[in-house]
């Protein structure tokens, strides 16, 4: 337990390099999860939802403050900071391949994350999203564990899922 206290996880531009841009979380950290959800909606429309982080506050409203540097779309290595619930994160897109995979890395309050989301076309027309995230930082444990960000994956797929859901 002590070991997974102290576990700060390989450096922010590591995880975003040999981690993220190679499709892998850091599966050593302590806190991970994964949460997968069918959507009723073609994977077009759940990678638009997904790919505009401008408009993520319109469908969650934990999230607030998005800012996307460049022309606000997202690409591989495009910055972007938002806040999420009182956590203001930088983040940094690592992978960006349309319709099927996008992942981007983040820091918050000394923390280092990589947040992986794997989009699969069905062949009812539904698209299986599925998140995957690994968070590592020193005494993270003491503020935040596995149940924490399990419930914040399964609430952040749920928006998704409602938004892409809408006619």
């Amino acid at each position: 337990m002590f070991q997974e206290m102290r576990y700060r996880g390989p450096s922010l531009d590591e995880l975003h390099e040999n981690y993220a841009k190679q499709h892998r979380i850091d599966e050593a950290a302590p806190i991970r999860s994964a949460h997968e959800v069918v959507i009723d909606a073609p994977v077009e429309r759940v990678w638009s939802v997904l790919a505009d982080p401008a408009d993520w506050p319109s469908f969650d409203p934990a999230i607030h403050h998005v800012h996307v540097e460049g022309n606000g779309s997202a690409a591989v290595d495009t910055r972007f900071t938002w806040v999420n619930g009182r956590a203001k994160i930088a983040s940094r897109f690592a992978v960006v391949e349309p319709l099927r995979e996008i992942t981007w890395t983040g820091t918050a309050m000394g923390s280092r994350a990589a947040h992986r989301h794997l989009l699969t076309p069905r062949e009812d027309g539904t698209t299986l999203l599925r998140t995957e995230e690994s968070m590592a930082g020193t005494l993270l444990g003491l503020v935040y564990d596995k149940a924490k960000l399990h419930a914040e994956l399964t609430r952040w797929l749920d928006s998704i899922k409602a938004a892409a859901e809408q006619v």
